[in-house]
């Protein structure tokens, strides 16, 4: 994707600006060569994921999964992010969202690619130095080794720092010995390199370490019996003196904690992304089935429930396709951005992932949820089928669940996304407070019924977006100046911002989406795309409501309690929107084209 000088928003800004249709990315622009390594990563899945699948999972053949992961590493799919001169295809964040987009639709072998591809490889990509990089990158990219990462213990999951694992360095200054267990570790079954974090004495932080499996003292339970991805590897990994010599610390002592969490950004972007391969395939496996399957002498996707559930799967898609390829190339942006000012290539990226952490957040969840909306709902289309092993669905039930619990729970990105943002608030790198002040002076003020001009394409959502935005700043200012200090330990007023503020960023990416095609095609190319916009802002704005009034509920008595509802109402008022309509729009095409069309 060729670079294009454009005013681009900085992270979390999109609360408080407008972004312009012409300045963000949509998968529409994907270029030719882009579209060839999502078709070459599409026929793989066809060859090596789909006639095996009921192989991999049941996990009888333990070649069958590190055979099919050194194919991947044969068709270059494992060193999409890697430099060429590391043995990889140096290829742009947004295509190696486009490979995780593809991937998603292959079940197990998802979390197995992921696992290696994300947080297997990319603490050495960006936090390696050039020794490190040179000898291990190149095994990584060609699927010679299989790399985990080993992060979460008994104690600690969420709050990973809290760690116990522990380095001693040994007399002779050459090696550290590492004691520890860590659990939930995905392809440590046949991995041959470990990422392992642990602390040194007393440090405060965690320290991370590049761990071969030939150095020794490794030792692993069976593998985890699973709710589902069953086909991939998960073990609980013992470190019993495992001898690491010293210049295999990545990066510098106490620095663990930050590669982890920076790691965790981008995994947590490409899981929103990872997500869409599956959503579709169970989109287009429900628009088959439900043609197939007869009721009462017909169809039953004939049915305007049947067809109400097609419709959602799709808008929802739609939506997480938006914000995950929108927020990608921002990143992408960004990246060469510091690049072109003289920043090294590994700390650009880190650099322009973390300025974004507040929207990689917002695409897991988002994408996370959406995903198991999909299956619970193509579960339902399948009826009795749906519950049966023999049909596809009770696989993808299973598989999906694991979404919402890693890269850190939904609940703990929530939580993330608001304290970052008052985080960033307080060191004025954002511009937060002065806005949300503007927007408590208009709540005593007179309203102004200004006219909105409809002959402009999307005109109206987009004044509905600008008016969700001051719900945000009323609510979030309001919270913030009332709770102060404390405002993180009302983890649900934090979960209802989080809530208003994921759907402001979704709605507004389809909104932009749907107008940047409109202006490459014309507008009656997009009456579908325009359909699915106009039910998600809908919902939306139902959302943000319900949040929202909760939150004020639970910190305002009295007055001002009776003045921000009265902003609430002000601010989401929105012409009723015919969704049934829209939505039969949606399934009818969806329903002609056989598949997931957009």
């Amino acid at each position: 994707m060729e670079s294009v000088a454009k005013d681009s928003l900085n992270g979390g800004e999109f609360l408080i600006k407008e972004s312009n249709a012409q300045d963000v990315f949509i998968p529409e622009q994907f270029t030719e060569e882009q579209q060839m390594m999502a078709q070459a990563c599409q026929d793989f899945i066809d060859t090596e994921i789909n006639p095996n699948i009921e192989e991999i999972d049941s996990m009888k053949n333990p070649e069958l999964v590190p055979s099919i992961f050194k194919k991947a590493g044969e068709l270059g799919l494992l060193g999409i992010s890697v430099p060429e001169q590391y043995g990889g295809m140096g290829m742009s964040f947004n295509t190696s969202m486009l490979i995780a987009d593809i991937i998603g639709a292959a079940g197990s072998f998802s979390t197995t690619y992921g696992a290696h591809t994300g947080i297997g490889t990319l603490p050495i990509l960006y936090y390696g130095n050039e020794e490190q990089k040179t000898k291990y990158l190149p095994k990584l990219a060609t699927g010679e080794w299989a790399a985990c990462y080993c992060l979460t213990e008994p104690d600690a999951g969420s709050d990973a720092n809290s760690g116990k694992t522990k380095a001693t360095l040994t007399e002779d200054g050459k090696h550290y010995l590492i004691n520890g267990q860590k659990m939930w570790i995905s392809n440590a079954g046949f991995a041959d390199l470990f990422i392992v974090f642990a602390k040194i004495e007393d440090d405060k932080n965690l320290t991370a370490f590049i761990v071969e499996k030939d150095f020794g003292g490794i030792t692993m339970n069976e593998e985890e019996k699973k709710l589902g991805i069953k086909g991939s590897s998960t073990r609980q990994v013992f470190f019993n003196d495992c001898k690491v010599p010293v210049e295999n610390m990545l990066s510098e002592r106490q620095n663990g904690f930050k590669i982890a969490v920076n790691i965790l950004n981008i995994g947590r972007i490409k899981l929103g992304a990872g997500v869409l391969g599956g959503t579709r395939t169970v989109a287009t496996q429900c628009i088959k089935y439900s043609t197939e399957r007869k009721q009462f002498g017909v169809s039953i996707n004939t049915f305007g429930a049947v067809k109400a559930k097609l419709a959602e799967m799709a808008i929802r898609t739609f939506v997480t396709e938006s914000l995950c390829y929108r927020a990608g190339q921002d990143i992408e942006d960004r990246i060469e951005e510091l690049a072109s000012e003289g920043m090294s290539e590994s700390e650009a990226k880190l650099k322009g992932v973390e300025e974004f952490a507040l929207e990689c957040a917002i695409a897991k969840v988002h994408g996370s949820e959406v995903l198991d909306y999909v299956v619970d709902q193509g579960v339902q289309v399948y009826g009795g089928m749906g519950y049966s092993a023999d049909a596809p669905m009770e696989r993808a039930y299973r598989d999906a669940r694991i979404s919402r619990i890693y890269e850190g729970t939904n609940e703990i990105n929530r939580m993330l996304m608001v304290g970052m943002l008052l985080k960033r608030a307080m060191k004025g790198e954002i511009n937060l407070f002065e806005p949300a002040m503007a927007v408590s002076k208009e709540l005593t003020s007179v309203p102004s019924f200004g006219s909105i001009d409809n002959s402009q394409f999307l005109a109206q959502e987009k004044d509905v977006l600008k008016n969700l935005k001051k719900v945000f700043l009323m609510v979030g200012g309001k919270a913030a100046m009332a709770l102060q200090d404390k405002i993180e330990s009302e983890q649900e007023v934090m979960m209802n911002l989080a809530d208003v503020m994921i759907e402001i960023y979704a709605a507004e990416s389809a909104v932009l989406r749907t107008e940047k095609l409109a202006g490459i095609r014309g507008e009656d190319a997009v009456a579908n795309q325009l359909a699915m916009t106009q039910v998600y802002l809908s919902e939306a704005i139902d959302k943000v409501t319900a949040a929202a009034k909760e939150a004020i509920a639970s910190f305002t008595t009295g007055d001002e309690q009776k003045v921000m509802l009265m902003g609430l109402k002000r601010y989401t008022k929105a012409p009723l929107v015919n969704t049934k309509v829209l939505r039969r729009q949606v399934a009818d095409h969806m329903i002609s084209e056989g598949k997931y069309p957009f």
